[in-house]
């Protein structure tokens, strides 16, 4: 981890970059290594090709506020369970029937893009496995959050958390949720994940479909 502002060329100049601080794990037995989609898939992918390492997904499913769906105020696991940013649901007034209805809407959208990206793969089986959950930078963190929660429950061995770039503040919460985290650089200003990318384009569907068959 290193507090100075670091700039990648893009997720796979990140992903490459991130691989050769994880070279301890390379051809490790029973390790996996799981993309966060979109953006994290792009990653994943060149780390788990760099270590030889088989990959897969994860879908946790970022729930975003009323009036600004970017803006999170927490993200479900796979299958419902929340992690809620409290700040945030007072300082916006969240109701009952807005976080039913988005928790509903996101746990279908999770279903949905697990049954395409994973089209062809048998079943996900992370127990008593070394966990790499790989994601393109940390924000508040919620997604990555709700990921090692669904890992967990499914009695991974180890979980180890690589990012590229995360606020130090949101470092140190993903730190003491896991076995291990290799963060690239903790910038001390920090505004969002795309502006330590000079190409942060957006990752479709049809990337992520593309990636994973290289993995099936």
């Amino acid at each position: 981890m290193r507090d100075v502002m670091t700039v990648f060329k893009d997720r796979v100049d990140a992903g490459q970059k991130l691989a050769q601080k994880l070279l301890h794990y390379k051809n490790h037995p029973d390790s996996i290594v799981i993309g966060l989609p979109r953006g994290g898939v792009v990653l994943s992918s060149e780390v788990a090709k760099k270590l030889e390492l088989p990959m897969d997904i994860v879908c946790p499913r970022k729930l975003g506020a009323p009036s600004n769906p970017e803006y999170a105020i927490g993200a479900i696991t796979e299958t419902g369970e929340g992690i809620f940013n409290q700040e945030a649901f007072s300082y916006l007034q969240i109701t009952d029937d807005y976080l039913n209805q988005i928790i509903e809407e996101e746990k279908q959208q999770a279903k949905k893009r697990l049954d395409i990206y994973r089209k062809g793969m048998g079943p996900r089986i992370l127990k008593n496995k070394v966990v790499i959950i790989v994601d393109d930078g940390l924000a508040t963190g919620s997604t990555m959050k709700a990921a090692i929660v669904s890992v967990r429950a499914e009695k991974a061995k180890k979980i180890v958390a690589a990012i590229p770039v995360s606020p130090i503040d949101t470092y140190k919460e993903i730190h003491a949720m896991v076995d291990e985290i290799v963060c690239l650089s903790t910038p001390p200003l920090f505004q969002a994940v795309g502006q330590f990318y000079i190409n942060f384009g957006q990752t479709l569907d049809e990337d992520v479909i593309e990636i994973m068959q290289e993995f099936v």
